[in-house]
């Protein structure tokens, strides 16, 4: 008789990683200020098989929706912000394989997943020419190719045993290429210095000279399609890490007035404070797995109606952004009303905000009220 042995579940990749995240969290607050990275809670993570939450099941995945996906980094970001976000792209290149099955190297990158592989990568580049300005450069070098540049917000850079981004080739294209980060000439550096998210390992990645198999440069093949219903991915990704923000503080405001008690405890306008942070951390979750479930949706839709479906579900995530950035940064205010300046209570606030700089959300809010009024689709641009 042949024994079934069952694969991953996110509950059970979720309960398998709690006792990592309360590690996490407990001590938050003094790795933020220490500048203190941590490695190995984060390798375990991995190891636990995070980023296997939403691969199919056909694949060795738990085969979890986009809402579980991302309900699960609400729980990482609700016990250490920092670590959530370094895993955004790691997470990323899950949703690659997951949403393209016929991506480049999907087989490969699924074996990275299961062994335990952390992913990062960034096309930002500080030369001081436009935007989206590519001057690292790649030559051919025999049956392979050298890179030479710095490319720089390498977020989860630190963290990852893989790092993709662009170069130049001979002939003035922009192409694709993944490196292990442990190849010789690869120079992580911890520079990343911000108002908040300090412990992102966003540093400068560097490349001197670094030399690349063939198979790990993408050198041509189908271009980018017209539309990508799968672009503002990446943007409900930080509205999840900030609902884990919201989360945090909801937290520290009630063990604050459980664990200390005084007369402030029983103050009905103290209780008032902390349900207004209650009701902003419900929004700001509530709005997160919303626009999941309205995204996930797009996946299984024919490839005619995925373009009008993508265009409004990126409209939803622009909205979810600016609730998500209001009540994220609101509820930090609140908690800091209450406790002063107890634990560092203002890393909330100074993390919440940075998060919130990732993207125009004016501009965004524009876009929305044109795509309301007038039917126009928003841009497909990475800032969408």
């Amino acid at each position: 008789m042949t024994t079934v042995v069952p694969g991953p579940t996110v509950a059970g990749i979720t309960a398998a990683v709690l006792p990592v995240l309360r590690r996490l969290r407990a001590t938050a607050g003094q790795r933020e200020a220490a500048r203190d990275f941590a490695f190995g809670e984060v390798a375990e993570l991995a190891r636990h098989g995070i980023l296997l939450a939403g691969i199919p099941v056909a694949d060795g995945g738990a085969g979890g929706s986009l809402r579980e996906v991302l309900d699960l980094v609400v729980t990482i970001a609700r016990h250490d912000s920092n670590v959530a976000q370094a895993l955004r792209g790691s997470f990323g290149t899950a949703f690659g394989v997951t949403n393209d099955p016929a991506a480049r190297d999907r087989a490969r990158t699924l074996a990275r997943i299961h062994a335990g592989d952390l992913f990062a990568g960034t096309v930002n580049e500080r030369t001081g020419g436009p935007s989206g300005s590519v001057n690292a450069t790649l030559r051919r070098d025999g049956d392979g190719f050298v890179v030479d540049g710095e490319k720089y917000y390498s977020t989860g850079g630190l963290y990852a045993s893989w790092f993709s981004t662009t170069a130049k080739d001979d002939d003035g294209r922009t192409v694709r290429f993944q490196v292990p980060l442990d190849r010789a000439g690869v120079e992580r550096v911890d520079d990343f210095d911000a108002v908040g998210q300090r412990l992102t390992a966003s540093g400068t990645t560097r490349f001197t000279g670094v030399r690349l198999d063939a198979s790990e440069v993408d050198t041509g093949g189908p271009g980018k399609p017209a539309t990508n219903p799968w672009g503002g991915l990446g943007h409900l990704y930080l509205c999840a890490v900030q609902a884990g923000i919201a989360h945090h503080v909801l937290d520290d405001a009630v063990a604050f007035l459980r664990d200390r008690p005084h007369e402030d405890a029983v103050d009905p306008q103290i209780q008032h404070l902390v349900g207004r942070i209650a009701a902003k951390a419900h929004a700001v979750r509530s709005a997160v797995l919303i626009a999941a479930e309205e995204l996930g949706r797009v996946r299984d839709l024919p490839a005619d109606a995925q373009r009008a479906a993508g265009a409004a579900a990126s409209i939803t995530i622009a909205q979810t952004q600016a609730l998500a950035a209001e009540h994220a940064m609101g509820a930090a205010t609140l908690l800091i009303d209450i406790v002063g300046d107890a634990d560092g209570a203002d890393r909330h606030w100074r993390n919440a905000r940075t998060i919130a700089n990732h993207n125009p959300r004016d501009w965004k809010l524009a876009k929305t009220g044109a795509y309301l009024i007038t039917g126009e689709e928003p841009p497909t641009s990475g800032l969408f």
